[in-house]
């Protein structure tokens, strides 16, 4: 290929070119930027300092001067709404809606967004309402995620299956935990009214979306229980060492008073001694010891928990272990030995807290719905203290 003279006018002339087109995008750019009202930028300035109030005021000018900037009003509604001001910002996304000139795509995500106001005000009819307006738009799947929350809140629990399986259906994931636990919550309200026949159908439901669901299991037991059934009952929350070994625990109480109540105590007490070498717990160790205390004597309790502590040594543990040995303790030795028990009891007790899995809420019982971020099934059946030492 030979080198053309021509060649070299063409450098110059691409140069030239790529000039102007940057001149262009700057004035374009520049443009632009002249054209953003100025409390657009002391709004950004103020959010990016974490200044909220100083933000929504800078915003509520720009509103002022021009009312027909739609995305403006969505930042500002959404400020009022995460400061709690919920009034206003459901004032805000009505004010939207009402023109009569909004595009179809801003009108469905105001729609949303005064959905949005309407749950965190606490108003839920109206939050349901505007949340089912939106199945069938782009954000349908939002919209009945919020509508399930709602029937959660109301513990309105067979609207919130039917909720959950449509969003299954949706595409939006299984669900099939979470209908189970829905399921339980009308068993348990059945067990609470003395109706156990309808408790094992709703529980034969829960089992039937999740097989391995050791809250279904344990109701189970209870309806069983319920109906004179203590043999029945013992099987089923046997059942629970196959689903999950920790859980165990949860079901302790029940099967030691199970055992007493069929005449075979001592065959308790040897499940339970079973099952805490299996799985190291503090409310098994509590529900153990007090049963070893009342059939072996004190001696027989002090020397399960010394080689639980010595297995496992915690807070909790010591506590207990101290609590064994006062009951034979010397009178001399007995106010020094309670002092100290007393001290560490406290200590304990600040330890002796179930910790969600997902939000770290602490709580002095187990819970399977967190109270503080409305999940299901995160709660570790063990305390706080156990799984830090496990760890």
């Amino acid at each position: 290929m030979e080198f053309e003279t021509w060649w070299l006018l063409g450098i110059p002339v691409l140069f030239a070119l790529g000039w102007i087109a940057a001149r262009v995008d700057i004035r374009q750019l520049v443009s632009e930027s002249r054209s953003l009202p100025l409390g657009y930028f002391k709004g950004l300035n103020f959010l990016l300092n974490e200044q909220p109030d100083k933000a929504i005021d800078a915003f509520i000018e720009i509103v002022k001067l021009d009312p027909e900037t739609v995305e403006m009003h969505f930042a500002l509604g959404n400020l009022f709404r995460r400061r709690g001001e919920t009034e206003r910002a459901i004032r805000v996304h009505q004010n939207l809606l009402a023109r009569p000139d909004l595009a179809q795509e801003h009108a469905v995500h105001a729609r949303y967004e005064l959905g949005q106001d309407y749950l965190k005000a606490g108003l839920l009819d109206r939050a349901e309402e505007t949340f089912n307006q939106l199945a069938d738009t782009q954000y349908g799947t939002q919209a009945r995620r919020a509508v399930l929350e709602i029937y959660q809140r109301e513990k309105e629990w067979t609207r919130a299956i039917d909720a959950a399986r449509a969003l299954q259906e949706a595409g939006a994931g299984s669900r099939q935990k979470e209908i189970a636990q829905f399921y339980c919550e009308l068993a348990q309200d059945a067990l609470v009214h003395t109706h156990p026949e309808a408790a094992r159908e709703m529980l034969d439901r829960a089992l039937a979306e999740d097989r391995n669901s050791v809250r279904a299991t344990i109701l189970s037991g209870d309806a069983c229980l319920a109906q004179g059934d203590t043999e029945g009952a013992l099987l089923l929350w046997r059942r629970v060492e196959q689903q999950s070994v920790p859980h165990v625990a949860l079901v302790a109480q029940r099967l030691m008073d199970g055992y007493r109540a069929v005449g075979r105590p001592q065959e308790g007490v040897n499940l339970l001694k079973a099952y805490l070498a299996e799985a190291s717990s503090i409310d098994l160790l509590e529900v153990v010891f007090k049963a070893v205390l009342e059939l072996d004597g004190v001696d027989a309790a002090n020397h399960l928990v010394s080689d639980e502590l010595r297995r496992t040594p915690t807070l909790l543990g010591l506590d207990k272990l101290l609590e064994a040995r006062l009951m034979y303790a010397q009178p001399e030795y007995r106010t020094e030995l309670s002092t100290v028990k007393t001290l560490v009891h406290g200590y304990a007790q600040k330890l002796a807290r179930y910790q969600c899995s997902h939000c770290g809420f602490k709580a002095r019982q187990f819970y399977w719905h967190c109270p503080g971020c409305s999940q299901w099934e995160t709660y570790p059946p063990r305390r706080s203290e156990e799984l830090n030492v496990m760890n």
